[in-house]
């Protein structure tokens, strides 16, 4: 167990403390016996869906419940998810995806079989395969058949039923077939029906909640998403470590060059001493002073976060740098790359981008990748394990979030994540983005590449010790992830409703 985890929440003994005859919520007295348990239901990757892997170890630790997760393998959970001995893993067998090699005329039937073969194995998971719970808490979207599956089970093993809304599902569903299809309208009214049966229901956002009030009918209780304790500053050394294993997917990619592998031939795939950032003088680490700044974004590679937006930003960086540094644009890269690598720092750094996530325009934007002609500017794609990537947020000098919500009232929790991390954020604007995001505080925003890239300019202009507006942010998102975490979010808002309703 992570030692970041166990400061925040409950001790947990060796024997499991969900098996107590007797719990007390608030003023409420539960008697639980043999079905003190709850049951969190996610039809996605249970490995990339965090905030429901966050429930899961507040309702075990903090609710003292056996825990049974529902969901689709792929990605790992979190180790403190894996190795608590109160949560219950049940993994159901994955929808195939054959939309792309089908004809376009069998697409219709696709839709409509899809969430019937769903629903059918949710059913068998939810009143079958798990102990019947006192609660089921179910993420939407996906709304169907989630929101049918849950509603049955639950009338069925007479459990509570709770909806955590983290958007809305027929939005999503508008951006692949169109807003104005048949299939947006009804997956709509299934949401709206079934939401409304839900016996409490948590949310992302205010703006969310005066949604689901006003034009739903259904209210809501406001739980931010707020990041757990092992998303916190990476230590030096913790930094030194994480690019030493990292040091062959940086420096030696297969099949590239640019100004991280060209300025890197001395440093070892393998090299424990050196890396692209770090260097081991006797027992001391030290930073490099002419490092790339290290940019981070977080992805799901989809339609509702335009990537091509920081493409063109790194394009706009890598001119404008030149532009004010009396370049000639024939200037030969590698003379740059030379005196880089002799140690020269310039006014402005090379920026080093690290794109993490999986999704289905990955390839498409890799290709993008490969084509741009850079002199300062790289990219790296990778997936990190959960124990990594907080080291890496930790690590870096700026996050760059590309989330633009399909309903405008949801908000990006790698953000928060980020914060937790104390990184600053550069974010896309939208509707409800400065409930999280406030200007010049903790982050910047921006509705345009070039936005972007003037952002870029400015905030890493003298690094990395003359970037004062820079450093202020990074105070700034170091007050945000401090002020809250998820234990007492949840502890506040989410267990006061569980309560109330089992």
């Amino acid at each position: 167990m992570l030692q970041g985890v166990s400061g925040t929440y409950p001790a947990v003994s060796a024997a499991c403390p969900c098996r107590t005859p007797v719990r007390h919520w608030g003023k409420k007295e539960v008697k639980m016996g043999k079905r003190g348990r709850a049951c969190v239901v996610v039809l996605g990757d249970l490995g990339r869906s965090p905030r429901m892997q966050y429930h899961a170890l507040s309702l075990a630790r903090q609710a003292s419940l056996d825990v049974d997760i529902v969901a689709y393998g792929g990605s790992e959970p979190h180790s403190a998810v894996i190795e608590n001995e109160c949560i219950h893993i049940h993994t159901m067998i994955q929808w195939q995806k054959y939309s792309h090699s089908l004809p376009k005329i069998l697409y219709p039937l696709m839709l409509l079989l899809k969430p019937i073969i769903q629903l059918v194995i949710l059913l068998w998971f939810l009143c079958f395969k798990v102990p019947p719970p006192d609660a089921f808490i179910v993420q939407n979207p996906p709304s169907v058949p989630t929101l049918v599956a849950v509603k049955w089970a639950s009338s069925l093993r007479k459990s509570a039923f709770i909806v955590d809304w983290h958007n809305f599902g027929y939005t999503l569903l508008g951006l692949s077939v169109g807003r104005s299809s048949p299939f947006v309208s009804i997956y709509h009214w299934f949401e709206k029906h079934y939401g409304q049966m839900a016996n409490g229901s948590l949310c992302v956002t205010r703006a969310m909640q005066h949604e689901l009030a006003q034009n739903w009918g259904i209210r809501a209780t406001v739980l931010y998403d707020q990041p757990p304790e092992f998303f916190c500053p990476t230590s030096l050394q913790e930094k030194h470590k994480l690019f030493s294993r990292l040091n062959r997917y940086l420096c030696h990619p297969l099949g590239v060059r640019d100004c991280v592998t060209a300025t890197t031939t001395g440093i070892g795939a393998d090299d424990q001493n050196e890396t692209l950032f770090t260097t081991l003088v006797d027992t001391d680490i030290l930073l490099k002073p002419n490092r790339p700044a290290l940019v981070v974004s977080s992805t799901s590679w989809t339609p509702d976060e335009d990537f091509g937006i920081l493409l063109e930003a790194a394009v706009m960086y890598d001119r404008r740098v030149a532009a004010l540094l009396d370049e000639n644009d024939s200037a030969d890269e590698g003379v740059l790359w030379k005196e880089i690598s002799g140690g020269k720092q310039y006014l402005y750094p090379r920026l080093l981008f690290i794109i993490t996530g999986k999704g289905p325009e990955k390839e498409k934007y890799e290709e993008k990748i490969k084509r741009l002609n850079l002199k300062r500017v790289a990219f790296r794609t990778m997936w990190l394990s959960a124990e990594e990537y907080p080291l890496l947020l930790g690590s870096a000098d700026l996050g760059v979030c590309l989330h633009t919500s399909s309903s405008g009232l949801d908000l990006p929790m790698k953000v928060v994540d980020m914060f937790g991390c104390g990184l600053p954020v550069c974010a896309v604007s939208y509707s409800c983005i400065d409930e999280l995001v406030k200007v010049e505080k903790n982050g910047l925003l921006f509705s345009l590449s070039s936005e972007l890239a003037d952002e870029l300019l400015m905030l890493f202009r003298g690094f990395p010790n003359e970037c004062d507006a820079l450093k202020s942010l990074k105070n700034g998102a170091l007050e945000t992830g401090s002020s809250a975490r998820w234990a007492a979010e949840w502890e506040e808002h989410a267990k006061p409703l569980i309560s109330e309703v089992i």
